[in-house]
């Protein structure tokens, strides 16, 4: 059993994310938890599952190395194929990690603008051409950042990307929310999202729960997956 068996098995088919190519268009995403809760491994089991299916992921990540985060896929796709009882480990790594790309910025140099040039350059001199974006660590605190948020869909849209999903980190004491139920520092601009999950502490489990969802997903909003808070896996319903 190999990369199929992956895709096949993944429990984030429960939230219909392999749709983000058809009909019901594009998707932005955003995870949402307090500091140190996991957003970083919700967003890379996203990433991993358009990279099995063999999109084209950059990972940007705002404020955090290189090693860091290339650490994280290797580690989550090691405990995916321990779940799945993959025979040919090393085989499926190197095949998948060719579908992705790490980009990593300081947190005071990241900005649409520079990203898109640096994107545009990747594709034009034929090193990578990215299918989906996962950003980690946006500064959604920003006063800009609704404009900036902006720019990254017109971006999407013109260069017929499939996904972006974000990460933010909200506050145990921030009680500001959308009328969508989406926690601060993201209540203000909770339309630019399709899917918003979060993560959250329920007694002895952690749940991702959904809070916005839509057409696309096949889970209703106000439903949620349980993780395993060893490791941060989404568990198979």
């Amino acid at each position: 059993m190999g990369k199929e068996n992956l895709v096949a098995n993944n429990p984030l088919r429960a939230l219909g994310l392999e749709k983000e190519n058809s009909d019901s268009g594009q998707r932005v995403g955003l995870v949402m938890a307090r500091a140190g809760l996991g957003k970083t491994a919700i967003l890379v089991q996203i990433a991993m599952d358009s990279m099995l299916r063999d999109n084209k992921v950059l990972h940007v990540a705002i404020g955090e190395g290189l090693e860091k985060t290339s650490s994280w896929y290797t580690d989550i796709l090691n405990l995916m194929s321990q779940e799945q009882k993959i025979d040919d480990f090393q085989e499926v790594v190197n095949e998948v990690m060719q579908n992705r790309m790490i980009m990593t910025f300081k947190e005071n140099s990241f900005s649409p603008a520079t990203l898109e040039e640096r994107m545009v350059d990747l594709a034009e001199q034929g090193v990578f051409k990215a299918d989906c974006l996962v950003v980690d660590g946006f500064d959604f605190t920003d006063t800009d950042s609704s404009s900036a948020l902006n720019e990254l869909k017109g971006f999407m849209e013109k260069n017929g990307l499939k996904m972006i999903w974000f990460s933010a980190v909200s506050h145990r004491d921030d009680d500001r929310v959308s009328e969508n139920g989406i926690p601060a520092p993201c209540h203000e601009v909770d339309d630019l999202f399709d899917t918003v999950l979060l993560i959250s502490p329920d007694e002895e489990e952690i749940r991702l729960k959904t809070l916005k969802c839509s057409s696309a997903c096949t889970v209703d909003a106000g439903k949620s997956l349980t993780l395993d808070p060893a490791t941060m896996l989404i568990k198979k319903a």
